[in-house]
């Protein structure tokens, strides 16, 4: 079960989580006409009247255009005002994750966005690791990442999300933890809800937005710092090949992080993982504002 934050965001006001809730009719609960984020944040190992929140400002802007696919002028000021009001009204004792999303709220039928009410919640939980640090198994799904010109790909939309669970429920079930979905085109696209990574001799190749992936922010982050640390970063399509051939493949995102992966269907890969454990170790210390570089990064709100 999970451990929810006592207080939401609801109806333009915080409410216990326990009465937020929505009507049988609402339109998203039958289309999937809904964008969702997701974004991490701890206690400040450093002030325990603290928190810390990663890539504030980018979480907020992504929401918002993931909005404006729905028809609906969220503006990122207003986002990121209610996010940091969020995280003082609940006062977290531990690690966790805060899920904003918009949708539309009217009740009734007919697939539509135009002339119809939307709305903006949030709630959050309690949330240590979402993947196992040690590593996970994955599977080639036999379902398909949607294409960009079928979905607005470039947002969260809730909609879409059938496939990652499709995927995701096919993998367990069949012994994985994980599912990677290739795209169209038979080139590997991403994870059930996360970026992939192959290293091979000392470089990263990772799909490009051109593969049909979530633009992930944990996935810039990653690029980012790999770049400022003197690896070889390629952006491309990847073969499915190219995971078994691999020195090291990871996941990452908002919820996994760094996530090595163990096992691609039945190619064991290395335990020697040194561009995963660098960078994974970096996201740690830059999470906790151990890191003076990377410090606009990370969004301070004292309570």
């Amino acid at each position: 079960m999970h451990n929810f934050l006592p207080i939401a965001y609801f109806r333009d006001q915080f409410v216990p989580f326990g009465e937020a809730n929505l009507s049988i009719a609402t339109h998203a609960l039958h289309y999937g006409t809904g964008a969702f984020g997701g974004l991490r944040g701890i206690p400040d190992p450093q002030n325990d009247q603290q928190f810390l929140l990663f890539r504030l400002d980018a979480h907020c802007k992504r929401l918002s255009n993931s909005a404006k696919f729905l028809h609906y002028d969220l503006p990122v000021d207003k986002i990121q005002q209610i996010l940091v009001d969020f995280v003082k009204k609940n006062r977290p004792t531990t690690s966790f994750y805060i899920r904003p999303f918009v949708y539309t709220s009217d009740l009734g039928i007919a697939p539509r966005l135009h002339n119809i009410e939307k709305d903006f919640f949030v709630y959050g939980l309690e949330l240590g690791d979402y993947l196992s640090p040690e590593g996970v198994s994955c599977r080639i799904s036999s379902w398909y990442r949607q294409e960009d010109r079928s979905l607005p790909l470039r947002g969260k939309i809730s909609g879409a999300y059938i496939t990652s669970s499709l995927a995701k429920t096919e993998a367990v079930e069949s012994g994985f933890d994980e599912a990677i979905l290739m795209n169209s085109q038979g080139k590997v696209s991403e994870a059930s809800g996360m970026n992939i990574f192959v290293v091979r001799n000392g470089k990263i190749i990772t799909p490009g937005f051109d593969q049909d992936i979530l633009e992930g922010i944990t996935r810039d982050s990653v690029l980012t710092i790999a770049r400022d640390l003197g690896i070889e970063v390629i952006e491309r399509s990847l073969d499915k090949s190219e995971l078994f051939a691999a020195d090291e493949v990871f996941l990452s995102g908002t919820a996994a992080k760094i996530t090595p992966v163990q096992r691609v269907e039945n190619y064991h890969l290395s335990t020697e993982r040194p561009i995963t454990e660098k960078l994974r170790e970096k996201l740690t210390a830059i999470t906790e504002n151990r890191d003076p570089k990377y410090q606009d990064w990370v969004f301070p709100i004292a309570v």
